[in-house]
């Protein structure tokens, strides 16, 4: 199952994937956030990616890439392009928007993060095609801003 969502918390756009399966109940642990309400968000595995405007802790507009459960191995898997990284502090796959606008091929360099941090994902099961069409088609219309 595949939903796209506008996260007001966020404030970010994200396309995400349900394997179907049960999760381990969430910790908790996201500011301002009720503990009920994020254990029924993430009471399923998911794979996710989005785009988000960044907050004071970092104050970057990025795309971006989890899972839940994450597995400890999740940060040390290899992702695309060079400038995408692991955040600690976030636990997720970050890419700054201004990598992207700036690549020689902005397309591709989006696409090549959000497919290899889907793929980064050990959760089987997903589902098939492409888990970043939504996201790719508000870049490709512009409907993701441009201007921060």
């Amino acid at each position: 199952m595949q939903s796209c969502s506008f996260v007001l918390g966020g404030f970010d756009l994200a396309v995400t994937r349900f394997s179907g399966r049960k999760a381990p109940k969430y910790p908790g642990g996201v500011p301002n956030m009720p503990l009920d309400v994020m254990q029924e968000a993430y009471s399923h595995e998911v794979s996710s990616g989005g785009f988000w405007a960044g907050n004071d802790s970092f104050p970057h507009p990025a795309f971006y890439s989890y899972c839940y459960p994450t597995p400890e191995s999740y940060k040390d898997q290899p992702v695309a392009p060079e400038q995408a990284f692991y955040s600690q502090e976030l636990g997720e796959f970050l890419l700054r928007y201004e990598d992207v606008r700036n690549a020689p091929d902005p397309d591709h360099s989006l696409m090549e993060f959000l497919q290899s941090t889907y793929e980064a994902a050990p959760i089987p099961g997903i589902g098939t095609g492409n888990p970043s069409s939504v996201i790719f088609i508000a870049w490709k219309k512009n409907e993701i801003p441009v201007t921060f």
